[in-house]
């Protein structure tokens, strides 16, 4: 956390120095270049550097909002600046009326600039994680895999999948609303990446669907992390009185003797044979 919030106000002067560097040189260029050299040279294109870097803080601050009030905001003090700068150039020769409607026009750019580069940046951030828990995406985990069952080819260990369903979803949705459906999804995410090691992979595929990709893992590991996950979903879906479970399917595999889709598949389809044997 104290690494996030110095990474945080990092930006921040990163930011603050940029306005102030291309700020300062421009009234420079403007103030003591001469007039004939001046008015051929323009720094204010700059001025979309700190735009575009608070769009990426925006963005990662934003948590699941695409709007953000901090690109309207900056986007203002920019053209604050950049129109101050200019009449401090020429002061007391520059005309107020000209002062407010560089303000306004250039308010409404950065701030338009801002937005599209805030909707950019989460879609980046969020096209391998998801954007409800934080666990990878299908095409994250797709890579994953492919990169796994290279990687078991040449050790010769074996490689596992786990796929997650949760029982009686949509009927605790349907009765308690999708708010609590949300914190259930949240708490099983939450689940998964405790219960496995930095080098697993954890997945939300959609709705209530959960992968664990395992690499170097094997039958016997598997079921020690299976029951390891359902206790634990267990207890903690019990403590909120929530009217639901899990069941997990899973496939250990070599190499590259299976497609990744197809070893996905094969996990799914031994979800539901275990969620079969509950009934």
């Amino acid at each position: 956390m104290a690494k996030q919030k110095l990474a945080f106000y990092g930006r921040i002067l990163l930011v603050a120095a940029e306005v102030v560097l291309i700020s300062f040189s421009g009234y420079a260029l403007g103030k003591y270049l001469p007039i004939e050299w001046a008015s051929y040279i323009s720094l204010d294109v700059l001025y979309c550097l700190p735009i575009i870097q608070t769009a990426r803080i925006a963005a990662i601050r934003a948590a699941r909002r695409y709007d953000t009030q901090t690109s309207t905001i900056v986007g203002i003090a920019l053209a604050l600046v950049w129109s101050s700068t200019e009449m401090a150039i020429t002061w007391p020769d520059f005309p107020v009326f000209a002062f407010v409607l560089n303000v306004f026009t250039r308010s409404i750019v950065f701030t338009v600039i801002g937005r599209v580069m805030i909707k950019l940046w989460r879609e980046r951030e969020y096209a391998r994680k998801d954007i409800l828990t934080g666990l990878a995406t299908r095409l994250e985990l797709l890579d994953r895999l492919s990169i796994e069952q290279g990687r078991s080819e040449r050790s010769g260990r074996p490689y596992s999948l786990l796929f997650i369903d949760i029982d009686q979803f949509k009927s605790m949705n349907d009765r308690f609303g999708h708010q609590i459906g949300d914190e259930a999804l949240r708490v099983l995410a939450e689940i998964l990446m405790g219960s496995s090691r930095k080098v697993d992979v954890a997945a939300r595929l959609g709705g209530d669907e959960f992968v664990l990709l395992l690499p170097d893992t094997d039958d016997r590991s598997c079921d020690t992390l299976i029951n390891r996950i359902n206790a634990s979903s267990t207890q903690a879906f019990q403590e909120r009185s929530w009217p639901i479970s899990i069941s997990i399917g899973r496939t250990t595999h070599l190499g590259k003797t299976k497609e990744v889709e197809m070893v996905i598949g094969l996990a799914d389809k031994n979800m539901y044979e275990a969620k079969k044997m509950k009934q």
